[in-house]
């Protein structure tokens, strides 16, 4: 059963406005590291540290795994699908545009002959990736369109997907 719409949206607003009042008033508060690391365990697979939590990734017979865990290109989708929830039930508070429900399914096409080098033209990553939203609420339809609007401007996860993001790797050989 989720939580009262008034109530969950209240409380959204209330981070937001706190969020908002802290950043104005020492902007270096608007800067967060994140942090995730791990190592690799029997065949492929992975184990990952967030925090207190523990992420196992594996990948599928087929690709050297055993198939305990999801794969790194579905823990990628699985985050931006996570990320869009988060984003339309903050921004849908901060604009007071009443949402119920929201159903999100994210999938992508990845062509292998990137990750396995047969083919250097193609790309390791995914071709394409489609992000399919479905939300229930009182609000007009047009409200609603105002709202994926904002979270297609404010997701960060879909922000890595569609920009190129500096990245940095440091290698240390034992």
């Amino acid at each position: 059963m989720s939580t009262p719409t008034t109530t969950r949206d209240e409380a959204l607003r209330a981070i937001v406005d706190a969020t908002g009042a802290a950043v104005t008033d020492d902007p270096d508060r608007a800067q967060v590291l994140f942090r995730t690391e791990g190592t690799g365990g029997d065949g492929v697979r992975a184990e990952i540290r967030i925090g207190r939590h523990t992420v196992v990734v594996d990948e599928p017979p087929a690709l050297g795994g055993v198939g305990e865990a999801p794969n790194p290109v579905e823990n990628a989708l699985a985050g931006l699908l996570s990320c869009q929830v988060v984003t339309y039930r903050f921004w849908a508070a901060k604009l007071g545009i009443p949402l119920d429900d929201i159903a999100v399914d994210v999938e992508g096409d990845l062509d292998v002959r990137g990750f396995f080098g047969l083919d250097e033209a193609v790309r390791p990553g995914f071709g394409e990736v489609r992000v399919n939203v479905t939300l229930s609420g009182p609000a007009e339809p047009e409200r609603y369109r105002e709202l994926a609007a904002a979270v297609d401007a404010h997701c960060p996860v879909l922000d890595l997907f569609r920009n190129t993001t500096p990245v940095t790797t440091n290698l240390v050989t034992a």
